[in-house]
Parts: structure tokens; sequence; C-alpha cells
């Protein structure tokens, strides 16, 4: 049935048509693919090393910078296939293989055909949240359960529209959340959006179906662990925020990071034109409050300061509802053959791209973290890989007299770089690694045995107060700081790292 806020009227027949399972599980395969193909090309990606060392060596119920999901796949993935990149990406490439075909799905509850479909699940296939399938991330797995949730809602509209509303899609839109929650907290803002636009836009009646309540609930309830991590450390993830807004590039550069993300030559385009289908067009206007919701937040992660990667977790109803609107087209013979051609060239782009930028240049070293002074560019170079790092600092350590060793622990100013230590540090013969930084913060210090520090990154006037010596190792690289002054449970707090 059409609707406007509550009121229903008679509609015209279902237009839901058949699922185009071949061509749509053709593009989600070649897509998986290649992130396999591409997940082999490189060693570990920023995050990565700490991903699995959490989950591996430090799993709990919650980190300073996310709940535990992450991390547990990770952990559970090296623990099952030891030093696998491959398997340790999984996790990532089925998400987005999944996403994949929920646009698809998505399309075809919009009204979307055989060529709908198709085109949603390409453009999404070409988007970056697929395209960073290759390597693990909160971001790279969270968008599906974002799409998931998407979908229920679509179908439950749609079937409302129609007259047979199954409020269970609901309930299990509740039980998803539960898995988002998990992995990251932004889905609360989801679901914030979502229930303000029905409210003002309709359908009204969604935020009084009892079985969203009862779906919001287990939600809750299996995100109460985290919490109570977190209430139990004293909220450390509200301070992530301020680590973001300090990382904003600007309004101008989100906007257009977000688009980018979407794909210039056929994603942005497309995603723009659903959004405009779903705020204006009047037959569409049962969808009308998803579209606001998408607006909503994007504008909301712009006035937070936050990334413009969380708008990846949006691209799947635009780009479907974009992708339904270009079938009700009758397009020129030339624009059809400008349009193939553009699109051609966005996939030749996107595939060649998938399975060579790993290797070319996703190795190199965030610009933003601390550990990387202009005086070690001999050594840290822009190009050069997590593990390089971690065999220089291990090779520093080792360079030490044995009867210093005996007494001195490692630490880093970044989580990353202590981390990339921590992952094989037993084969390597070295202690594990310590820092203040994030997360790694609520490790632990080192033992009182250790009343020496060999500290890898840029000078830090905390730890010149904490020892009784200096000494440098590697100019603007590595220090030896000797005669630590106080017990470590005093030390300690005093030298955290936002």
């Amino acid at each position: 049935m059409v609707t406007t806020g509550d009121t229903l009227t008679t509609p015209g027949p279902a237009t839901r048509t058949a699922f185009a399972r071949l061509p749509v599980f053709l593009v989600a395969g070649v897509t998986g693919a290649l992130l396999l193909i591409a997940s082999r090309n490189y060693g570990y990606f920023f995050d990565e090393a700490y991903f699995v060392v959490a989950g591996r060596d430090h799993l709990a119920l919650g980190y300073f910078d996310q709940p535990p999901l992450v991390p547990f796949l990770a952990g559970t993935m090296d623990h099952l296939f030891p030093g696998s990149l491959l398997a340790l990406r999984l996790p990532a490439t089925l998400a987005a293989v999944g996403a994949i075909v929920l646009t698809a799905l998505i399309a075809r509850e919009l009204g979307g055909r055989r060529f709908a479909q198709t085109a949603a699940a390409l453009a999404y296939a070409l988007a970056g949240t697929t395209t960073a399938g290759h390597y693990l991330a909160t971001y790279t797995v969270d968008p599906v359960f974002w799409a998931l949730i998407i979908f229920l809602l679509v179908r439950w509209t749609r079937e409302r529209r129609d007259g047979a509303a199954n409020d269970w899609l609901l309930f299990w839109a509740g039980v998803v959340t539960a898995f988002s929650l998990e992995t990251k907290f932004l889905v609360a803002a989801l679901w914030i959006a979502v229930a303000v636009s029905s409210l003002a836009f309709g359908p009204r009646e969604l935020v009084r179906r009892p079985l969203l309540w009862l779906g919001a609930l287990v939600s809750v309830v299996a995100t109460l662990p985290t919490l109570w991590w977190q209430a139990g450390n004293d909220w450390p993830y509200l301070k992530m925020s301020d680590v973001v807004a300090k990382e904003f590039p600007g309004a101008g550069q989100f906007l257009w990071d977000a688009l980018s993300g979407a794909g210039w030559f056929l994603g942005a385009p497309l995603a723009l034109f659903g959004l405009a289908r779903l705020l204006g067009v009047r037959s569409q206007a049962h969808w009308r409050y998803l579209g606001v919701v998408v607006i909503g937040l994007v504008i909301a992660f712009l006035i937070g300061s936050g990334r413009a990667y969380y708008v990846y977790a949006l691209y799947a109803l635009p780009l479907a509802a974009g992708a339904v609107g270009l079938q009700e087209i009758r397009w020129p013979v030339a624009l059809k053959w400008a349009g193939g051609a553009l699109a051609a060239v966005s996939i030749a782009k996107s595939l060649i791209a998938i399975p060579i930028y790993p290797a070319s240049v996703a190795g190199k070293l965030p610009e933003s973290l601390p550990l990387v002074p202009a005086t070690a560019a001999a050594v840290l170079k822009g190009d050069t890989s997590l593990d390089q790092v971690s065999q220089v600092m291990g090779e520093l350590y080792q360079s030490l007299p044995p009867e210093q060793r005996a007494h001195t622990a490692i630490m880093t100013d970044s989580y990353v770089f202590a981390a990339s230590i921590d992952l094989r540090h037993e084969e390597r013969g070295l202690p594990r690694a310590y820092s203040g930084h994030r997360a790694y913060y609520y490790f632990g210090h080192p033992p009182e045995s250790a009343d020496s520090v060999l500290y890898f990154g840029s000078e830090n006037p905390k730890m010149a107060t904490a020892f009784a010596g200096r000494e440098p190792i590697a100019p603007g690289f590595a220090t030896l700081y000797t005669g630590r002054l106080k017990p470590w449970d005093q030390t300690w707090p005093k030298l955290r790292i936002q």
C-alpha cells in the first residue's frame, strides 16, 4: 500500500520481480575472487597486526577504540590458520561479497528488475567499502550489517505497503544490530535516525511495533558485557571522538572522500540519483524516510567531525535506488553507448586496482602515526612495511649488551608498531612490546624487573621525567631510558598516549 505518514491507500500490483541470481552471484563471485587474490599480495596492513595480537593475546569484552568482534575474528583466524593473511582477511572478503548481494536484494525490493539488480550489485562491488575488502578492519566488516538492516527495513516497508507487513523482519533487524554493535557502536546513530525520520515522514507505526523493541532488547542485552567493560575502564571509547576529531580533514574534504568512496565513474552519480528519487519522487514516498536517514547521517557525521568511511555503510540503499531509477528511463542510443563505455572504464579500473593496489601502496605507513620521524627516513621510508619496521626494532634491541637486555623492556609510541613486534616476538627471540598508546595502554605495563626501556618513536618528554638516564640509540627513532625512578604502577598512568 502507498503510505503518507500512517495513511494507507490501495496500491497497484506488487512490483517485486525474480531475483537475478546468475548476474548478481557472478558479480559477487568475481569480486570475492579478486579480493582473495589481493589478500595474498602484501603483509599486515595498519591495524591488522593489532587486531591479531588483541584477539590472540589480550581477548577482552571491549577495547579502547572498538567493541570486541573484529579482534575476536582476527585472533580466531590466526589460531585456526597461524600466519595466514588470506584466512585473516576472509571475514572482510565475505562481508564484501554479502553486501554486494544485499544491495541487489534491496534493489529488488524497490522494484528493480534484472538490469537494476545487476547494476546495483556492480556499483557496490566497485565502491570503496568493497575494494577495501582485502584487509580486515571494522569498516570493512560493519557495512554488511548495515546493508542487512536496511534490507530488512526496506522489505518491511514494501510488505506494509502491499498490506502484508511481517514484523519479524524488525526483530531480526535488532538481532543483526547486536552483531554491528560488537563491531562498532556507530549503528546506534542509524537507529536514532530511523526513529526520528519515520516519526516525521512515516510510517509512524514503525516505532510502535513490539517486535522492533524485542529486537532492540536483544541487541542491548548482547552489548551489555562490552558496555560493562567500558564502564569499568572509565568509558575509553568516548575518548576516541576526540582522537577522530583531531584527524578531521574539513567539511569539503570529508564530502569529497565520501563521494569518492562510492566511485566517481559510477557509484557517486548513481547514489546521488538514487537519493534524489527517494526524497523527491512522489511514487517513492513510502521510502522517503530512509532517504532522509541517509542524508541525516551524512550531516551528523560531518558535524561530528567523523571519518569519511563512516558513510561507506550507507552506500547500499542509494546505489540500489539509483539503479532502479535507471531502468525506468528511456535512454537515447547514444547515451546508452556513452554510459556503457563509462561503466566499462570504471569496471576495468577497479578490477585491475583490486589485485594490484596492495602490492604497490597498501604497505605504506600512514603519515599521521607518531612513529615516522624525519630523521629515521632511511629506515622508515614511506613504503616500508610494518614487518620491516618491527625487524629493525628487533635488531636494535638485540644490539644491546646481554646484561642490559635482561632488564630492558621494549616500548613504542604507537600501538601499531608495538603490535608488529608482538605478532612474532617469540620466534624472533624478543620480549613482548608495550605502549601507552590507545588500546595498548590497557594491555598492561612492563614487569617490575624492567628498570630500563628501549623506546621507539619521537621524543617523549614524559619518558625523560620517568627515568634517570637517557641514551640515544638511533637518533630520532630509538632511545634507551635507564634507571626508572618510581614503580611501574605509578609510572604507567603518566606515560599514556591518547
